[in-house]
């Protein structure tokens, strides 16, 4: 049985905490780790198990808005492939531009659109990792998605889809940004995940990709944007992400 890897975003690391035979490494602790610096993201890899199933956790990550390459920025998804992790769960904080999506929902990302400017699969490729030019057709596995969906019903969750908008940061989008982003198709917008999902799918690795919407974008309500709200939808969502990620993975896992 394969080992599930997880990614949590800000204000949602909390589930690690619910492992069995939990171990915590600090990311300080491991050579060549980027330091975490965004508020939310605990900073330590946590291995133990969810039932019978074997699961690493990445509490926290590293984003290019802090200075990081692409390499850095994506160093904890090639490490879990190291640990025999070939699916991973990645997670973030999200604004919402679909006005049909509300803070304090969970949403999953079906396809991304990269404006973060960088990749980090630029340079000189490893044939041992994955071809020079992965194919992104289905970055996020449409098997995955569907048992998501399914698993959410089950436990009476409401989990919509959305295109997610990989933007550079750290500065929050302008009302303009948002309105742009619409026209081109994005329901959700956040400064993580495009790069973890490139990496993993170079090397093969099926991806499964959760929000947690924290906020209205910007320009769609007449207020202005806090990373506060971030951490309080992080804690709001905290038990139902909690509640999904216990009966979904052991079901990635077959």
């Amino acid at each position: 049985m394969s080992t599930v890897g997880i990614v949590l975003g800000s204000g949602l690391g909390a589930f690690a905490e619910t492992l069995e035979n939990r171990f915590e490494t600090p990311y300080a602790d491991i050579a060549g780790w980027p330091a975490v610096t965004a508020a939310g993201h605990a900073g330590k890899l946590v291995t133990g198990r969810l039932g019978e199933t074997d699961v690493v956790v990445l509490s926290g990550r590293a984003h290019y808005y802090e200075g990081y390459t692409g390499a850095e920025v994506t160093l904890g998804i090639r490490e879990l492939a190291k640990r025999g992790v070939d699916r991973v769960i990645l997670t973030n904080a999200a604004g919402a531009i679909d006005t049909e999506l509300h803070p304090g929902e969970l949403v999953l990302i079906s396809d991304h659109i990269n404006l973060m400017g960088q990749n980090p699969l630029v340079g000189r490729n490893d044939e041992e990792l994955g071809p020079r030019f992965p194919d992104m057709t289905e970055a996020y596995s449409r098997e995955y998605r569907d048992i998501a969906r399914h698993t959410a019903a089950e436990l009476g969750i409401d989990l919509k889809e959305a295109v997610y908008a990989g933007m550079l940061g750290p500065s929050y989008e302008t009302p303009a940004e948002i309105r742009f982003l619409r026209i081109i198709g994005a329901g959700l917008v956040g400064m993580s995940t495009v790069p973890e999902a490139i990496v993993a799918s170079h090397m093969g690795m099926k991806v499964l990709a959760i929000s947690c919407v924290t906020n209205m974008a910007a320009g769609i309500l007449p207020q202005k944007l806090v990373h506060q709200e971030v951490l309080d939808a992080g804690a709001q969502v905290r038990d139902t992400l909690i509640r999904l990620l216990n009966s979904l993975i052991p079901r990635l896992t077959g």
